[in-house]
């Protein structure tokens, strides 16, 4: 054989090992790498997080129950105030002038009924004059003295008499009840008069002032809300109302703590307890049909003191809704979701599969046709771990959510390795792919 046969025959064999090897490369499944994290037993807390706004317990607007002009404003915003302390006062002129008519009718009232009561002792005596007159008159009659003309003007003077005694009486009456409006008229005016001087009624701070001296005042009609003078507050008890979404509300119970931050005092937390939760969900002022979240308000009592706090301060509420302790946890990104078929036994069908071929991206799931009697298919949490290089689908039952971690109630045992990424990975893997951990990262306490 000469040299160049031997050439060709070499390059063939190489040509066919390359062939051969490119082959065995294509046709094998290439391992994921993976991290993982050794589960363990941890302390779990349930947070719910709202935002909201500062507001104190007792917030007072005083607004205006007379109209008037502004004539002594002795307050200024931000200035503290005791019960009971002298705020403004309101023109009280014309309110006295209304009291001093009053008081006027109630006296002319007064004295014209006495006039009639005077009236009614002059119609008794009368009567008691034609009632003797008549008897007189009836005496003579029966001997024959007086005449029957007389007789019957003593009984038509008496029927008189009684009349003008009764119609009397009936306008005393009258009177005494004109009176009692009278009487009322000046109270009510008495009471409008003291209503220009206003007084605090709580003990606080002036928050707000939306009035100067020598304004006008203005009472609140049905169409008019009227003007708020002063807003008063109450500092030493303040909450947090916050908006919770709906899905949150359930977990949200009274007696919770809460941990509140102020955007105004980034360094500083404040204890907390729910102290109210909404039944009806807050009313948003959006055009009608557009889409909007539901939320609830929930009021949060700050315990102890807050310096430099201001009403309408932006809050976050954390309430902590359950807590566990020593529970066998989960970090959130190990946990996926598959579609599982169960048996009738409620036991997870696994199908055998085929090592040689490559599987697609996500493994299919049967049919409603090709489930056997008594099977069904339904979604399912869980995790997956690393057994001899494949990674295997564990169905979990979980508890509750920390910040980081899920509660596992049943399906991982601590020691357990379970991938924690990478994300895509974990969302995209299905039971049997081939994998192996980055030694890199492999099983750093808390790696996510």
């Amino acid at each position: 054989m000469n040299r160049r046969n031997i050439l060709i025959a070499i390059a063939v064999v190489l040509v066919g090992g390359a062939l051969v090897g490119a082959n065995f490369y294509f046709q094998r499944e290439p391992s994921l790498v993976v991290t993982v994290e050794t589960i363990k037993s941890r302390d779990l807390e349930s947070i719910v997080s709202a935002s909201g706004k500062i507001q104190p317990k007792r917030l007072v607007n005083i607004a205006a129950e007379t109209s008037g002009r502004v004539v002594d404003l002795a307050v200024n915003e931000g200035d503290p105030v005791t019960k009971g302390q002298f705020l403004l006062q309101i023109d009280p002129r014309s309110l006295r002038t209304r009291v001093d008519n009053s008081s006027a009718s109630l006296q002319a009232a007064e004295s014209s009924l006495e006039q009639m009561r005077q009236s009614i002792e002059t119609s008794r005596v009368q009567l008691e004059q034609a009632q003797k007159n008549l008897a007189r008159q009836k005496d003579l009659w029966a001997k024959g003295i007086t005449t029957k003309e007389a007789l019957e003007r003593a009984e038509t003077d008496l029927r008189t008499s009684e009349s003008s005694l009764s119609e009397r009486e009936k306008q005393v009456a009258a009177q005494q009840a004109r009176l009692g409006q009278e009487r009322a008229s000046v109270e009510n005016a008495r009471y409008d008069l003291s209503k220009v001087r206003i007084e605090s009624p709580i003990s606080g701070i002036v928050t707000r002032r939306n009035i100067q001296e020598g304004e006008t005042a203005v009472i609140g009609t049905m169409n008019n809300a009227g003007t708020v003078l002063l807003t008063l507050a109450d500092m030493s008890v303040i909450q947090a109302e916050v908006e919770v979404d709906e899905t949150n509300i359930p977990n949200v119970t009274l007696g919770q703590i809460a941990k509140i931050t102020i955007d105004a005092l980034p360094d500083k937390t404040f204890k907390g307890r729910v102290t109210e939760i909404g039944n009806s969900p807050i009313q948003s002022g959006a055009a009608a049909g557009a889409r909007q979240a539901t939320n609830f308000k929930v009021v949060v009592v700050v315990e102890g003191d807050v310096p430099d706090v201001r009403p309408g301060f932006t809050c976050t509420a954390d309430i902590t809704t359950a807590t566990r302790k020593n529970v066998v946890a989960v970090p959130i990104a190990a946990v996926a979701v598959r579609e599982l078929v169960y048996d009738a036994n409620n036991q997870v069908v696994k199908k055998p599969r085929d090592d040689r071929r490559r599987r697609p991206t996500v493994e299919p799931i049967a049919s409603a046709a090709e489930l056997q009697p008594g099977q069904t298919r339904k979604e399912t949490e869980g995790v997956f771990v690393i057994r001899d290089g494949k990674v295997e689908f564990l169905a979990i039952k979980m508890g509750i959510a920390g910040d980081q971690y899920f509660e596992v109630t049943d399906g991982l045992k601590p020691g357990d390795q379970v991938v924690t990424g990478p994300y895509n990975s974990v969302r995209t893997m299905a039971e049997g792919d081939a994998a192996r951990i980055d030694s890199s990262n492999n099983n750093r306490p808390g790696s996510r």
